[in-house]
């Protein structure tokens, strides 16, 4: 089987890395892909947004599957357009992906269907919004731009003033451009927060093995929110009883309500949950593999990813066992200086062979570079590495990020520590 990935970062090359141990698959493309990916993938200089070129390109190469990975594309009804052209597509239509695009559309579903969420309200302009945060009266209250933002459309305000900026930085300043046309105001969650990422052909919902994420940019929980500076898999918090709490009140029932409102999801969905002391709800949904997530977990499976994905397309996931590996895994992000605000981008990338040596896998995030690898992102690596323990992961994958070294590195220094 042919097999193009849609996308360039640390969870196009995860996914890659996978579909690279499968018998079934023989050619890998990847579009557009990254330094790193290249000794998996033929690189296909294409942008993720184009519908029209990676159809074509398909179509020219006898493609067999396109994973369309992103949340823009899917978003845009990359899916659906590629499928009306004849090529076989990974990944959720666009009306299903609304439950990533739109967080009105996600939090009206929850509402609907008595799926366990904050308490919020909606907003399509500041004036109100701002009056509504004067009357709660109640901090922290999370600020969220209804459309897709890069991972950085949710503030999180300690006081009216905060607040008040955050609504007119999104719907009047446009921050996020039309994303922030509309907002969600919802009440401050408290507790441990767990991703959990499931495989669904719309009839079956398949949980995969949780992780945990750390958003901010410094250690401790520091600094400004970012995409993700780094996670770990297993959550130690994500006990069997939490895991058979979820899925009776969370996924199920989610999948359900998309069906009963005429979606059919098909692809991965990714389940931010808040473990509280009222039990676990939802923070928000994503309509794909989360990053850095999908590093750790996708290390940790232990089945042919491509076989998963095609029993997903045809919805035959019912039929499938799918397997993980005991070990716990640990993924640190390397990232550059400035980063999630302004940074530069272009410094030569040292020790990458050296750290997988070690014993770790070094996904590529932001690289680029013609016969030398380069910066050329926010997060530019992943170093993502297994142990025994999650302590041991945690070490393994620090041992080898000491080896990597370019200009204005930096990284935090505490993934997954307070849990060992």
């Amino acid at each position: 089987m042919k097999v193009l990935v849609v996308g360039g970062g640390g969870r196009e090359h995860a996914i890659l890395y996978k579909l690279s141990q499968s018998e079934k698959v023989t050619k890998l493309y990847c579009a557009p892909g990254n330094f790193g990916t290249r000794k998996l993938a033929e690189s296909v200089p294409l942008k993720v947004m184009d519908k029209e070129g990676i159809l074509d390109f398909s179509l020219k190469n006898n493609i067999d599957m396109v994973v369309v990975s992103p949340d823009d594309p899917l978003a845009d009804g990359m899916v659906d357009y590629l499928e009306k052209g004849g090529i076989r597509a990974f990944g959720p239509c666009k009306d299903a992906a609304r439950i990533e695009s739109s967080k009105i559309f996600a939090k009206n579903l929850m509402k609907k269907y008595n799926i366990p969420t904050a308490r919020y309200e909606t907003f399509e302009d500041s004036e109100s919004a701002v009056s509504f945060v004067k009357e709660m009266d109640t901090y922290p209250v999370v600020v969220k731009a209804d459309g897709l933002a890069l991972g950085k459309g949710v503030i999180i305000a300690h006081d009216f003033e905060s607040a008040e900026y955050a609504i007119v930085s999104m719907m009047e300043n446009k921050k996020f451009g039309a994303s922030g046309t509309k907002i969600v105001i919802e009440e401050y969650l408290t507790g441990p927060e767990v991703t959990v990422l499931a495989f669904t052909d719309g009839k079956t919902l398949v949980p995969m093995v949780s992780s945990q994420d750390h958003k901010r940019a410094y250690d401790n929980d520091e600094g400004p929110n970012t995409g993700g500076m780094g996670a770990f898999s297993p959550s130690p918090v994500y006990s069997e009883e939490v895991a058979e709490i979820c899925m009776r009140d969370i996924f199920m029932p989610t999948l359900e309500a998309l069906n009963k409102e005429g979606i059919v999801y098909k692809g991965v969905i990714y389940f931010g949950l808040m473990i509280t002391k009222d039990g676990p709800k939802v923070i928000e949904y994503n309509a794909r593999f989360g990053d850095p997530e999908a590093q750790c977990v996708l290390a940790r499976l232990d089945s042919d990813l491509y076989e998963i994905f095609d029993a997903i397309v045809e919805r035959r996931l019912d039929g499938m066992e799918i397997k993980w590996k005991k070990e716990k895994a640990c993924c640190v992000v390397l990232a550059s200086g400035g980063y999630p605000g302004k940074y530069e981008t272009g410094y030569e990338i040292f020790g990458v062979e050296q750290a997988e040596r070690v014993g770790a896998y070094v996904f590529h995030a932001g690289t680029g570079g013609i016969d030398k690898c380069v910066t050329a992102g926010g997060r530019v690596l992943g170093v993502t590495a297994l142990g025994k323990t999650l302590e041991e992961a945690i070490l393994r994958a620090y041992k080898a990020s000491a080896h990597i070294s370019f200009k204005d590195m930096y990284y935090r220094k505490d993934i997954g520590r307070k849990f060992v």
